[in-house]
């Protein structure tokens, strides 16, 4: 009993015992630990909040004072009065444990080693709890990581013209709000808080894919040391479509347990979904570079461990989940296809449509060296099948709710059409600016009409890359109209 009181200290918090029938397996736990896991989770939250909030708790230090010694000696009883409180919390919550049999039979599965490792997987598989406990399924080979001084975040500037006066506070400004809340809010969905809000939503929807579609839960560590929760569905027995896989990435407040992994599973495609790093179990903090290395392991993993070609892989992504699929379209050229789903061309128009006009250039400066998400700009490398979906009420992508000719998903389409049919004419690429800012219907009049040669062309072209759903950015895509869409890319 010692011994799992021990254990039970630091051991994961427990969810759910997947059914194999239908009883009701939620893991109640008992008061002791449920006072416990609030008062260690209020500590995490008021955590995560200090942290993206520093840059304004040192503005209120310093002008209190408490910068010099005499003053931090104030809060000693403070720290100590909390730290006896954490230590309180994790002993009742031990001792609620192993009083719990529900829990004492998944600690014991948790800490059995000295099974294989697929049947130690698999008795784990059984159970839903947090996942920094859960063993790594693949391993990428790690890279050396750069160093602050060899980033180097002054080195370059997004307004190199700038006197060195004004240039080096505004590099000074964008590394500090872009290290604090500036990557949070490009990607909410890793903040403590709104995950909090959301694990009961994430806990239905990963039983669900366990329960009703045999989802397997796995982790694996990218290159740069992280861990990315994924999950897989099998369809190669049970699908004509089966043989395909669907790798989904989600959007910046997307998880893959409530996110359009849904649509592929229903359209009878294998499927493979994730969490960006720093979602839900994902270790790490959203930038271009862990993005990258995310997305690469979790092809890796597809590829030399689920057993699927490159040639076999569609890459769905939805919003900024556009940057990842299409960085691993560039990076595995041989893909199946590439399909886009609410994605923009660039996202510093839209960041910079989302501030005040006087932060332009503060809001350029962190973008261009921080988060430099330019997928038309990547998307010139790929060269197989893509289509973009546009949603033609999508109060994001759009600069303007409600203009469908201010979505973000014209350009991009814009730019891949000029950049992969480079024998248009001057008036032909006139006419793509022009018809692509119609709805789908327009067009589709127009195509039936006895119209030029040139305006043809050019509407299939349209067509051909850029599909349309009435909805806003968060509305599912049906699975009928991915299926559709996935048969038009086939014919390319």
């Amino acid at each position: 009993m010692l011994k799992l009181f021990f254990r039970s200290l630091f051991s994961p918090r427990l969810y759910r015992k997947h059914r194999d029938g239908p009883c009701d397996v939620l893991y109640n736990p008992n008061s002791l630990e449920k006072w416990g896991d609030l008062v260690i989770k209020t500590v995490n939250v008021v955590a995560s909040l200090s942290f993206y909030t520093s840059p304004f708790i040192c503005m209120y230090v310093y002008r209190k004072g408490f910068y010099t010694f005499e003053k931090l000696q104030t809060l000693i009883p403070e720290v100590v009065v909390l730290g006896c409180l954490v230590a309180v919390s994790l002993i009742m919550r031990a001792i609620g444990r192993v009083t719990n049999p529900k829990y004492v039979e998944f600690l014991k599965a948790l800490t059995d080693t000295n099974t294989d490792p697929a049947s130690y997987l698999q008795s784990l598989r059984k159970y839903d709890f947090e996942f920094n406990n859960w063993p790594v399924s693949y391993t990428v080979p790690p890279i050396k990581r750069s160093t602050w001084l060899e980033v180097n975040p002054f080195s370059q500037c997004s307004q190199p013209d700038l006197p060195t006066y004004k240039r080096i506070p505004l590099q000074l400004l964008a590394f500090v709000a872009a290290h604090t809340f500036g990557m949070r809010l490009i990607y909410p969905g890793a903040l403590y808080i709104i995950v909090s809000s959301l694990w009961k939503f994430l806990l239905i929807g990963r039983s669900q894919l366990v329960e009703t579609f045999g989802g397997l839960r796995a982790k694996l560590r990218t290159a740069d040391g992280n861990s990315i929760d994924t999950m897989f569905v099998d369809k190669r027995l049970s699908s004509d479509r089966g043989n395909t896989l669907v790798v989904c990435s989600e959007g910046n407040s997307g998880y893959y347990e409530i996110g359009i992994m849904f649509t592929p599973i229903r359209a009878g495609y294998s499927v493979l979904g994730w969490n960006h790093p720093g979602f839900a179990g994902s270790t790490g903090k959203p930038s271009p570079s862990q993005e990258q290395n995310a997305i690469d392991a979790v092809m890796q993993y597809a590829i030399n461990k689920l057993g699927f070609k490159v040639e076999d892989i569609v890459l769905f992504g939805w919003s900024i989940g556009g940057y990842n699929a299409t960085f691993a379209a560039v990076t595995y050229p041989d893909v199946k296809a590439l399909l886009l789903d609410a994605t923009f061309d660039d996202i510093l128009p839209i960041a910079q449509n989302q501030m005040p006009q006087s932060w332009a250039i503060l809001v350029e400066e962190i973008i261009r060296s921080y988060a430099d998400l330019n997928i038309s700009e990547m998307l010139q490398k790929y060269k197989g099948p893509v289509c973009l979906v546009r949603r033609n009420n999508d109060e994001v992508i759009c600069l303007r709710q409600g203009l469908v000719h201010t979505n973000r998903g014209n350009n991009l389409v814009k730019k891949l059409i000029e950049t992969r049919y480079t024998n248009l004419s001057k008036e032909e690429l006139a006419l793509v600016d022009k018809y692509i800012r119609l709805f789908g219907p327009h067009r589709a009049l127009l195509q039936a009409r006895d119209i030029g040669e040139s305006d043809q062309k050019i509407l299939k072209l349209i067509s051909k890359h850029m599909q349309e759903l009435n909805g806003t950015h968060c509305i599912p895509l049906p699975h009928e109209q991915f299926i559709n869409i996935m048969n038009s890319l086939m014919e390319d």
